[in-house]
């Protein structure tokens, strides 16, 4: 699943990850990112401590691993940023691709929260048309999933030929982190809703187009 920052992509992985028969991992190439691009992100040192810091490894394991007995469903979320250029994307074409989306503004808003001047590359929406681009793949709109979340989970399974589990819509409590609601359409609230307002600042920006794919 490729997602940008505050999209509900933890809501979407928490739900895949109380199906008993998927396995999730979450970010598998931040540390890789965190150490080639040197940026000091909260925990850096423990997060480079503590998984792979070069991108060969990483891949490896999500394309070729072995799953746990009784497992047949890896999900793995990825935020897009982390696919720095010097990743091979060909090596990535035997997985299923996903895209999580939100409205651009909305993200903004949000993500403004945490950061107050968000660049492009912060958000990963280049990189997420990149590998739409490369691979195609689903669709799946945040709003949709804040809103309709069975319908939302519904059609994603059917896509990537996977059963739905009705597990998929809830989550025992101690499954949630930082006060993280326990159901999915339940996490809109933590990554700033509809009436998130954009930031002065961001407003009066303006930029070249987007690629249409975005």
């Amino acid at each position: 699943m490729w997602s940008g920052p505050r999209t509900l992509s933890t809501a979407l992985m928490r739900s895949f990850g109380n199906r008993p028969d998927t396995v999730v991992v979450d970010e598998p190439l931040y540390g890789y990112y965190l150490a080639e691009t040197g940026i000091g992100h909260p925990g850096r040192d423990e997060i480079l401590a503590s998984m792979p810091n070069g991108w060969p490894e990483v891949v490896d394991e999500l394309t070729s691993g072995p799953l746990p007995a009784g497992r047949t469903v890896y999900y793995q979320k990825h935020m897009t940023h982390h696919l720095l250029p010097g990743i091979d994307r060909s090596r990535l074409g035997g997985l299923r691709h996903a895209f999580l989306l939100r409205d651009p503004r909305r993200l903004l808003a949000s993500y403004a929260k945490v950061r107050r001047t968000p660049t492009l590359a912060d958000l990963g929406l280049e990189r997420q048309a990149e590998v739409y681009r490369l691979f195609g793949g689903p669709v799946i709109d945040a709003a949709d999933l804040a809103a309709r979340p069975r319908a939302s989970l519904q059609a994603l399974c059917a896509a990537l030929r996977i059963p739905f589990d009705e597990a998929m819509l809830s989550w025992p409590p101690e499954r949630a982190r930082r006060g993280q609601r326990n159901r999915t359409g339940a996490a809109a609230r933590r990554t700033g809703g509809p009436g998130s307002p954009l930031p002065a600042v961001l407003r009066r920006a303006r930029g070249a187009p987007l690629d249409p794919a975005i």
